[in-house]
C-alpha cells in the first residue's frame, strides 16, 4: 500500500499562518504567530501571488519534517501548481542532506524520501526586489554564545542592526523562550529594535513514533534552519530588510561521520553549512526577494575564536542558553557538555559561578557525550557542537585552569595534546569563507583577526604555563 504524504492550503490571517500536514490517516498542524507583521498589508504592498508564494514555502519547509513518517509519494495538494523543478531541487537536496543523520539512525539507505505524486509546474518569475532596503541588517537571535559573539562583532564593527528571535513549542513555553532570548538581546549595544515570531508544532513532540510502530521508524527529524529562513521572509517583507546576519560558525561545514552503507557524509548540522546558505540564498533571490542578503558572519572562524572573545563579553556570558532539551540548561545533553567544556576552558571562573548546578565532567550521563566529542566512539554527538580537535583544545586548556572529572582523565589518558600546527588551524581565520557582501566582510573580517590573535595568544599562554 502506497503511503502518501499530503499538504494543505495554509490559512492566512492578520498576524498568523495556520498549516495542516500529514501522512495517510495521520494529521498534524503547526501556527506561526508574528508580532509586527500584518499579512493584509503585505498582500497589498506586494500582491496576492506573491503572499501565496511565501505562504508555500513556509508550509513546505514545515511539512518536510513529516517525512520523518518514511511516505512513499507527496502530495502538495492545492500547492501544486507552484512544486516548480527549482523548487522540487531544493526541497530535495535539503531533505537529501538534513535527513541524512535520520535515515542513518533508523538504518535505511535505501530510502531516498518520497516521490512526487504529481507532475511539476513551470517556474513562476515571483520574486520581487524591496525598495528603500533597512539600513540595519536584521539579525537572528537563537540565545546562544554565537549570537552573542554576532551581535557584538555587528556592535564593534559599527552596525546599528535590529534582532529577531523565535520560540518553538517543542522547547517548552513560549513566554519563557522569549524571556531568554530578551535577556540576551538587551546586550546587544547598537541592537534598536527586536522582532518576535512565535511557532507551535505538534508534531515533533507528538507519541507517533511509539504508537505506529507500523511505520517503521524510530525518531524524527526537522529541518529547523532552512526553515527558519522561510519563516522570516514575512518580516523581511514587512520591514524592507536586505541583509539577515546569521550566527553559523565554520565547524558546522564538517559531517558527524562517513556512512559505510552508503559513503555519503552525515552532517548535523548540514542546514548551517555554507553549502546550505548558498543554496538557499540563492534560490530565495531567484523566487522570492531578489535582493536578500543571508549570511553567517562567523562563517569564517572555527569556535575556539568564538569561545575566546567571550572572555570580552564579561557577565553578558551568563545571559546565553544552549540546551535544547530543558532551557537554559539541562546540564546533561551533548550540547549543554560541549557548551559547559568549553566555558571552563575560556570563561573567568567569576562569571560561570553559579551558572551550572555540576561539574558535568564527572556526570556519568556526560560521559558518552564527552567520549564522542574526543573522537573516542563511532561519530560525534549529533548535535551542534563543535569538531574533535576543537573539543579536545577545549579540555587541554580546561585541565590547564585545573578542571578535574571523569571526562578530564579520558581525556588525558585516550587522547595526546594537540598540535601546535593543529592549534593554529584552529583560529585561522578564512577571509573568503563566507556570503558576506564586499562591504560587510571589509568591516566585520578584520574584527574577526583581531578577536583570533587574541584567542591564540590566550591559548598558547595557558598552554605554555
Amino acid at each position: 500500500m502506497t503511503r502518501t504524504m499530503w499538504i494543505e492550503e495554509g490559512t492566512v490571517g492578520r498576524n498568523h499562518i495556520a498549516m495542516a500536514f500529514g501522512v495517510d490517516d495521520l494529521r498534524f498542524s503547526t501556527m506561526y504567530w508574528y508580532e509586527d507583521v500584518d499579512f493584509h498589508v503585505l498582500a497589498e504592498r506586494y500582491g496576492a501571488a506573491l503572499l501565496s508564494s511565501v505562504v508555500f514555502h513556509a508550509v513546505a519547509f514545515e511539512a518536510n519534517k513529516l517525512t520523518s513518517l518514511r511516505p512513499d509519494v507527496v502530495d502538495f495538494g492545492p500547492y501544486r501548481d507552484m512544486v516548480s523543478a527549482p523548487f522540487w531541487e531544493l526541497w530535495t537536496t535539503v531533505w537529501q542532506n538534513v535527513w541524512g543523520q535520520w535515515r542513518f539512525e533508523n538504518d535505511l539507505p535505501d530510502y531516498h524520501g518520497p516521490a512526487l505524486a504529481h507532475d511539476l509546474a513551470p517556474a513562476a518569475d515571483l520574486a520581487v526586489s524591496i525598495d528603500g532596503l533597512h539600513a540595519a541588517p536584521l539579525a537572528f537571535v537563537g540565545g546562544g554564545k554565537d549570537s552573542l559573539i554576532a551581535m557584538s562583532l555587528l556592535d564593534e564593527a559599527g552596525y546599528d542592526y535590529d534582532t529577531y528571535g523565535y520560540s518553538h513549542s517543542v522547547y517548552g513555553t513560549a513566554a519563557f523562550q522569549h524571556e531568554l532570548l530578551d535577556r540576551l538581546t538587551r546586550h546587544g549595544v547598537r541592537a534598536k529594535q527586536h522582532r518576535r515570531h512565535w511557532v507551535f508544532d505538534d508534531f515533533l513532540d507528538s507519541p507517533v513514533v511509539s504508537l505506529r510502530s507500523d511505520l517503521g521508524v524510530r525518531t524524527l527529524t526537522a529541518a529547523e534552519t532552512p526553515s527558519s529562513l522561510f519563516g522570516a521572509i514575512p518580516v523581511v517583507l514587512a520591514h524592507g530588510y536586505g541583509t539577515l546576519v546569521l550566527a553559523h560558525e565554520r565547524s558546522a561545514d564538517y559531517g558527524n561521520l562517513t556512512w559505510e552503507a552508503t559513503g555519503e557524509a552525515i552532517n548535523h548540522q548540514w542546514g548551517k553549512s555554507i553549502e546550505a546558505e548558498r543554496l538557499l540564498q540563492s534560490y530565495v533571490r531567484a523566487q522570492l526577494v531578489g535582493n536578500l542578503t543571508y549570511t553567517s558572519v562567523l562563517k569564517p572562524i572555527y569556535d575556539p575564536v568564538i569561545f575566546a572573545a567571550l572572555r570580552h563579553r564579561g557577565l553578558a556570558v551568563r545571559d546565553t542558553h544552549s540546551c535544547n532539551v530543558r532551557k537554559p540548561w539541562c546540564e546533561e545533553c551533548s550540547k549543554c557538555a560541549y557548551v559547559w567544556i568549553n566555558y571552563q576552558a575560556f570563561v573567568d571562573d567569576e562569571v560561570l559561578a553559579g551558572m551550572f548546578r555540576t561539574n558535568l565532567a564527572d556526570t556519568p550521563v556526560n560521559q558518552l557525550w564527552f567520549r564522542q566529542m574526543l573522537g573516542l566512539e563511532e561519530h560525534t554527538p549529533f548535535e551542534c557542537v563543535g569538531q574533535v580537535p576543537e573539543a579536545m583544545l577545549a579540555f587541554e586548556l580546561a585541565s590547564a585552569r585545573g578542571l578535574h572529572g571523569d571526562a578530564v582523565n579520558t581525556y588525558r589518558e585516550r587522547c595526546g595534546p594537540l598540535s601546535p600546527q593543529a592549534v593554529g588551524d584552529l583560529f585561522a581565520v578564512a577571509g573568503d569563507h563566507h556570503t558576506m557582501t564586499p562591504e560587510m566582510a571589509a568591516r566585520l573580517v578584520p574584527v574577526l583577526e583581531r578577536w583570533a590573535a587574541e584567542g591564540r595568544a590566550y591559548t598558547e599562554g595557558l598552554l605554555d604555563r
